[in-house]
């Protein structure tokens, strides 16, 4: 009897299940087949990772590609393909290469080297600085493992350098500035720089002071605006605008090491 009770509900629980597979049009035996046939993801499902090249803050996208018929061949397994986050620029490596540093480094360096050749003046802030003297910022390598208030935890190499590569950028674009009629707006074809070679003569370091051909207290903004009007006979500039930022940033630089001293004349 008891035998008996047990049976009833798996014979019912079994019709159920094989009710269900017909009504869905599949034979008990096809659905097995089914199951014994699931395979492992293919590689083509592997996640894809983001990783960023110092620097130059470009994202590299890594998947996985179909097998090659070389790969294929030489039963390598499936090629690797790196994308440029350009969408045009990519390299492939074997899968089965080893894991390294240095390894990682060859893959970067051969996209890079090709997103170069493609974008020429990618390179403009090094272009810049050998057209025109341009003084360094100051080394911050020794605050690596420090901390700095609530700012930074911890800070790092990466943040020196982002430090050092976003203030050389605006450095170098006040540099471009400088040196061009055309940047200013001039009217005569007068830069900056036939005035003051390498910014020399600007004394950043002395103002805020009185101005007699503005007659008050000036910023240097104030006195870039006024040979951007006068000598150079150019657009003038918002106090805040980027090109304002650039310029301040380039003569400033270019006193690196000099003692402020506002108000000396």
């Amino acid at each position: 009897m008891e035998e008996a009770m047990r049976e009833g509900p798996m014979r019912e629980g079994e019709a159920r299940r094989r009710h269900s597979r017909e009504r869905d049009g599949a034979s008990p035996e096809a659905a097995a087949g089914a199951g014994r046939s699931r395979t492992a993801p293919s590689t083509r499902a592997l996640t894809r990772v983001a990783f960023t090249v110092t620097g130059l803050g470009l994202a590299l996208t890594l998947g996985c590609s179909e097998p090659t018929s070389d790969s294929v061949a030489s039963g390598g397994g499936d090629d690797i393909e790196v994308e440029l986050c350009d969408g045009e620029t990519s390299t492939r490596v074997p899968a089965r290469a080893e894991y390294t540093r240095e390894g990682g480094l060859a893959i970067a360096s051969d996209l890079m080297a090709q997103w170069k050749r493609r974008n020429p003046d990618a390179e403009w802030v090094e272009a810049e600085r050998e057209k025109h003297r341009i003084e360094p910022p100051a080394d911050n390598t020794d605050l690596i493992g420090k901390t700095q208030g609530h700012t930074y935890s911890r800070i790092t190499e990466r943040h020196v350098k982002e430090w050092e590569r976003e203030l050389m950028q605006l450095v170098a674009e006040g540099s471009q500035i400088f040196h061009s009629p055309d940047a200013l707006g001039s009217e005569i074809a007068v830069s900056c720089d036939m005035c003051h070679p390498d910014a020399a003569n600007t004394h950043p370091e002395t103002y805020p002071k009185f101005q007699t051909q503005i007659g008050r207290v000036a910023l240097l903004r104030d006195m870039i605006n006024w040979c951007i009007e006068h000598p150079v006979r150019g657009e003038l500039l918002a106090a805040d605008s980027a090109e304002m930022r650039a310029l301040e940033a380039y003569i400033t630089a270019q006193r690196k090491g000099e003692t402020m001293q506002y108000g000396k004349h």
